[in-house]
C-alpha cells in the first residue's frame, strides 16, 4: 500500500490531499488541507505572480509538505493551473517553490487541466451525458461528454478572482454581478459547439464555488444529508440564493452560514457566472460534484486503467472501495449480494417494486457488514452511519438515504420513526414499506451465508397460495444456514402476508 499526496495549486486555493493507494485499484483519501493563497489576485495588471501571493504560497506549500511527512507520504504529485500557466515569471516561481519548499510543481496545460476534470467527473457520477461548469479563481472550465465520451472542452481565461478584480469599481455589489454575467455571456457566444450539446445532457457543477452554494442551500432549506456529491438543484432555489448574495457587500457576505468567509468576496461573481450559464443554455435544474481534478489524479495513479477508459460500473467500484477500507470479506459480500438479488427478482410478484429499488437493495447488501468493523454490537446501526456518510458514488441521496435505512433494520423488523422523520422531505410513507421488506430479504440473504462458506449457492422460490416455499441449492450441509434464515419467518409474514418455508 503506498500513500500519495496530490497537491493542486489553483489562482485561488491550494489544495492537498493524502490517499491510501491500495494494490488492486483503489484508493481512500486519509487525510486533507486547503488554504486561500489568491495567487492570481492582481495578475491582469502585468501577467506576473506578486511577491505577497508567491510568500503566501511558499508558507502553505511548506505546511503541505510537512504534513505529508507526518503523515509517512510515499510521493507528491504537485501541479498547477491557470494563474502560473500565464505568469509571465513562471519559471522564477517553479524555482523558488523547487528551492524552498522541495516540491516541483507542474504546470497543466488546458487540455490536461480539462481531461483530469473530466475523469474524476466521469468515474464517481453515473451521468452518461453531461456538460460540465468548473470555476476556479482564474479560469472556468466548460466540458461536454456524451456517452461517456469526452466531445469537447474550452477554458476561459478568467474566474472568480480574476473577474472579481476586472470589475472591482464604485458601483454595487449587485451592479457588478450584472456586469459580469453580461461579460461572461459574450464569451459563451464565441464557443460554436455550445450550440450542439444535447438538450438532455445534465449540467454538473464543480469547484469550491459549487461546495460552497451546496453549504448555503443545506443550511436555506434545511437538508439533512450532509452529502455534497450529487447533490441536486432547481436553477429556481439557485436564483433566489444568488439574489440574497448578490445585492451585500462583503462583510455581510461573511456572515452567511454555509459560505467561507474567505471566498466571501468573489462568491457574487462565481455566481454571476452560473447564472449566466444557466440562463444562456436554458437550464433548469444541475447536479453539484464532489470530484474534479484532484480525483482524476488519484484515480490515475490508484487505478492507471481510467486513463485509456472510464469505469463502468461506478457505484459497484465505490462500494467496492468502501469495502476494502473496512476490511469487510468480499466473498461473503458478493455472496450476499448475489442472494438478495435472486431473493428481489424471485419474489417481484408480491414485492412489485421497481429495479430502483434493487439498487437501494444492492447497495444496503453490499455494506451490511461495515458496522461489525466499528463494534459488533449495534452493528447495524453503525453500518447505517457508514452508509449515511461515505462517498457512495453511483447513487442518489434518496437511494443512500434508503439503503441505510435497510441496512439499519434487517436484523429488526423496526425503523426508528424520529430518525426517519429527519429525511421526510426526501422519502415518502411508501419508500418506508419498502424498506422494510427490503430488510427482511436482506436479513434471509445475509443469514443463507452464515458460514460465510458459500454453501447456499442459490434459491428458487415458487408462491403457493398463502406461502413461499423457497428451495435451497446448496454443496454441503447448510442446517445453520438454513436454520438461521427461517429465523426472518415472523417478519416475512408481517411484510409480505405469505408464510415462509425454507428447505
Amino acid at each position: 500500500m503506498e500513500r500519495l499526496g496530490v497537491i493542486d495549486l489553483g489562482s485561488n486555493t491550494a489544495r492537498l490531499v493524502i490517499a491510501e493507494l491500495f494494490t488492486d485499484g483503489h484508493y481512500m483519501v486519509v487525510d486533507e488541507m486547503k488554504e486561500s493563497v489568491r495567487l492570481g489576485q492582481d495578475m491582469d495588471r502585468d501577467g506576473f505572480l506578486k511577491p505577497q501571493r508567491v510568500a503566501e504560497t511558499i508558507r502553505t506549500l511548506k505546511m503541505f509538505k510537512r504534513l505529508c511527512d507526518a503523515n509517512g507520504v510515499d510521493r507528491i504529485i504537485a501541479v498547477a493551473t491557470a494563474a502560473v500557466r500565464r505568469a509571465k515569471n513562471q519559471r522564477s516561481f517553479l524555482d523558488e517553490i523547487q528551492a524552498t519548499c522541495n516540491i516541483k510543481l507542474r504546470v497543466l496545460s488546458e487540455e490536461e487541466e480539462a481531461v483530469l476534470v473530466y475523469r474524476g467527473v466521469i468515474n464517481t457520477m453515473d451521468i452518461p451525458k453531461g456538460v460540465i461548469l468548473e470555476i476556479g479563481g482564474g479560469s472556468t472550465k466548460i466540458i461536454y461528454y456524451n456517452r461517456r465520451n469526452l466531445l469537447n472542452y474550452v477554458s476561459l481565461p478568467f474566474g472568480a478572482v480574476t473577474l472579481t478584480d476586472l470589475f472591482a469599481s464604485d458601483c454595487s455589489p449587485e451592479e457588478a454581478s450584472v456586469q459580469i454575467e453580461t461579460f461572461f455571456t459574450e464569451q459563451l457566444k464565441k464557443v460554436e459547439w455550445l450550440k450542439e450539446v444535447d438538450p438532455e445532457a445534465q449540467m454538473i457543477g464543480v469547484g469550491g464555488s459549487f461546495r460552497n452554494l451546496f453549504k448555503i442551500s443545506k443550511l436555506v432549506n434545511k437538508y439533512p444529508l450532509n452529502a455534497i456529491h450529487n447533490y441536486h438543484m432547481e436553477v429556481e432555489d439557485f436564483s433566489n440564493i444568488y439574489d440574497m448574495v448578490r445585492v451585500l457587500d462583503v462583510d455581510k457576505r461573511k456572515k452567511i452560514k454555509g459560505l467561507s468567509p474567505t471566498r466571501a468576496d468573489i462568491m457574487p461573481a462565481a455566481m454571476a457566472i452560473i447564472k449566466s450559464f444557466v440562463s444562456y443554455m436554458g437550464i433548469a435544474n444541475f447536479t453539484i460534484g464532489a470530484n474534479g481534478l484532484r480525483e482524476g489524479i488519484l484515480l490515475n495513479q490508484a487505478f492507471p486503467i481510467t486513463a485509456e477508459k472510464p469505469i463502468l460500473d461506478v457505484l459497484s467500484y465505490s462500494l467496492d472501495t468502501i469495502n476494502k477500507y473496512y476490511g469487510c470479506d468480499k466473498a461473503h459480500v458478493d455472496h450476499v449480494v448475489q442472494l438478495s438479488i435472486q431473493l428481489f427478482k424471485q419474489l417481484r410478484v408480491l414485492h412489485k417494486f421497481s429495479r430502483q429499488y434493487l439498487k437501494v437493495l444492492k447497495i444496503a447488501a453490499s455494506l451490511h457488514d461495515c458496522g461489525k468493523r466499528v463494534k459488533y454490537y449495534n452493528n447495524t446501526k453503525h453500518s447505517c452511519y457508514v452508509i449515511l456518510n461515505s462517498a457512495i458514488n453511483g447513487a442518489t441521496h434518496r437511494e443512500i438515504i434508503l439503503a441505510a435505512f435497510v441496512a439499519s433494520c434487517y436484523k429488526r423488523e423496526d425503523v426508528s420513526a424520529a430518525e426517519w422523520q429527519k429525511y421526510k422531505t426526501i422519502v415518502t410513507e411508501e419508500d418506508l414499506e419498502a424498506v422494510k421488506k427490503l430488510g427482511v430479504l436482506l436479513r434471509i440473504a445475509e443469514n443463507l451465508d452464515r458460514s460465510k462458506s458459500g454453501v447456499v449457492t442459490g434459491v428458487n422460490c415458487d408462491v403457493l397460495g398463502d406461502s413461499v416455499i423457497m428451495k435451497t441449492e446448496v454443496t454441503g450441509d447448510a442446517l445453520l444456514e438454513i436454520r438461521s434464515a427461517a429465523m426472518a419467518n415472523s417478519e416475512f409474514k408481517k411484510s409480505f402476508r405469505k408464510n415462509l418455508e425454507i428447505l
